[in-house]
């Protein structure tokens, strides 16, 4: 079985799974009210590192164009509701998730 990515929404946590297994749980930020985080099943699609801005050290987008995993500037923001969709983690967690993740990996979003 492959590596999967679970996301909830509520909790605000991502979930790195090994099948079953579960191999680490990440904090993370997600959308606000007015923008919130997708649900759905989704695939990674691309990685970027260093894309300037808001987004940290890395970006990996999904297959829902415009949304992605990424770092943040603003450390402060993770744990909460706050960006326009976009799943937010910090910095050395997102570097360490793309480290163990490759493209065309499942990401999973619920509340």
């Amino acid at each position: 079985m492959a590596k999967w990515i679970d996301v909830s929404t509520s909790r605000h946590q991502l979930k790195l799974f090994d099948g079953n297994k579960l191999i680490k749980t990440y904090p993370i930020a997600v959308g606000k009210i007015l923008s919130p985080t997708p649900s759905g099943t989704y695939t990674i699609i691309n990685k970027q590192p260093d894309p300037g801005g808001p987004f940290g050290v890395l970006w990996m987008g999904l297959s829902k164009p415009h949304y992605g995993i990424h770092g943040t500037n603003n450390p402060a923001s993770i744990g909460k509701n706050v960006s326009h969709g976009c799943i937010r983690m910090f910095n050395h967690d997102v570097l360490e998730l793309s480290s163990r993740v490759s493209i065309g990996t499942w990401v999973s979003i619920h509340k």
